[in-house]
């Protein structure tokens, strides 16, 4: 089979598994498995593209062994992460907010957003395949950064999700928003640690010599990710959600602390000054 084949073979993959993602979650009422399934098929959908046979490369070097740890590490740690909280019931809010404005047109709009969801994945399983197959004789500075930043990266995203499970947990937060650990240096931690991770790839896969013109294709993984996150189907639905539910305790946080990038927490308004807590 050639490569092209394979790669046309993996977008297919993609998009069945979305199809079945979109049947569990009409199936069960809980959108949550969307996104736990999408994170495992990214993952598998890396791993798979590291090891592709691609004509006049080498199999089974070093840097493909490594990308697809580094993939397959991501995709573990968030897709359990995803089904525990599912298991535990509730929607997620985007979803909601979807099921909502589309009312009866939800299923079918619903399925074409999952195989948008499909495509996406594909770019970012490109973004992997751009890495593994870096030439490079042996594993160089950048693959080194490449490994720490994604290390950082997931760890980072695993505390964010801990610490906001631990302030949920609590009964006097109900009704509160989260704004401690790195829920104060960014409202969104989850997220900020989420497209680092993705800057990984490109420090694997970028060869300053130019002597690998495709690594330069790993930014759209960064790139992507930074602009779904910020403007498409993160921050702002999120936001509007939160904005709904908890009102002006959340736009305090908003007026106080930033949204994407971590930061020092702005100087603090005069309610909060004169002890009212968010």
């Amino acid at each position: 089979m050639t490569a092209g084949f394979l790669i046309l073979l993996l977008a297919v993959l993609l998009s069945a598994t979305m199809a079945a993602a979109w049947l569990a979650a009409i199936r069960t009422g809980r959108s949550g498995w969307i996104d736990a399934i999408w994170s495992f098929a990214v993952g598998a959908g890396g791993v798979a593209a590291a090891f592709l046979p691609l004509e006049g490369d080498a199999s089974g070097t070093v840097r493909q062994w490594v990308v697809a740890a580094l993939a397959g590490f991501w995709s573990l740690r968030l897709g359990l992460h995803i089904v525990a909280r599912t298991a535990g019931g509730g929607d997620d809010p985007r979803y909601a907010q979807l099921r909502a404005e589309w009312g009866t047109n939800f299923r079918r709009r619903l399925f074409w957003f999952l195989q948008i969801q499909a495509a996406a994945a594909f770019l970012l399983v490109m973004a992997i395949l751009a890495a593994a197959r870096n030439p490079a004789a042996s594993l160089g500075p950048g693959d080194w950064l490449g490994i720490a930043v994604l290390i950082i990266a997931v760890a980072g995203e695993a505390i964010a999700d801990r610490q906001l499970t631990a302030f949920r947990a609590g009964r006097a937060n109900k009704g509160r928003v989260c704004d401690r650990g790195l829920w104060s240096l960014t409202r969104h931690p989850n997220y900020f640690f989420e497209w680092l991770g993705w800057v990984a790839y490109p420090l694997i896969a970028i060869d300053l010599t130019n002597d690998y013109p495709w690594g330069w294709a790993a930014l759209a993984g960064p790139i992507f990710m930074y602009w779904l996150l910020v403007h498409v189907s993160g921050i702002p639905p999120l936001e509007a959600h939160m904005l709904r539910s908890r009102g002006e305790k959340f736009r305090e946080y908003q007026r106080r602390v930033n949204a994407f990038w971590p930061g020092p927490r702005r100087r603090p308004t005069e309610s909060t000054s004169k002890g009212k807590k968010v």
